[in-house]
């Protein structure tokens, strides 16, 4: 996905269910879902300059990553409760993933996740 139209969000999460479906058990396929959805909606908004999803599946683990054209870092952030479901998609990939960062590229960075749970 290389253009900043939210919608596309969703076809990048029916691609991923593909691509996971023959790697990975269902409830990680979800939550890779989910994720995914999260980060490259944060791709989207904050940078406005589109992303691009690499998603890789090995033995017993998920990885994807988001690439952005942006080199501002995501900063921590803490919602409060009149914020409805604004900034809860950091909080939730640390929550469920099992390994997660952001690596600075030359132009931008990549924040990405991993799950186990891959097929072995």
């Amino acid at each position: 996905m290389g253009h900043t139209d939210r919608s596309a969000v969703g076809e990048v999460r029916r691609e991923l269910r593909e691509f996971l479906g023959r790697h990975a058990e269902a409830e990680r396929i979800d939550e890779a879902e989910l994720l995914t959805s999260e980060l490259v909606t944060n791709a989207l908004i904050h940078t406005r300059h589109g992303a691009v999803v690499t998603a890789t599946a090995g033995p017993g683990s998920i990885r994807v990553e988001v690439r952005d054209f942006m080199s501002d870092l995501p900063a921590p952030y803490v919602p409060n409760a009149d914020d409805g479901t604004h900034g809860r998609g950091l909080i939730l990939v640390r929550s469920l993933a099992d390994a997660w960062g952001v690596d600075t590229q030359m132009l931008g960075k990549v924040v990405w996740f991993e799950l186990r749970g891959g097929r072995p």
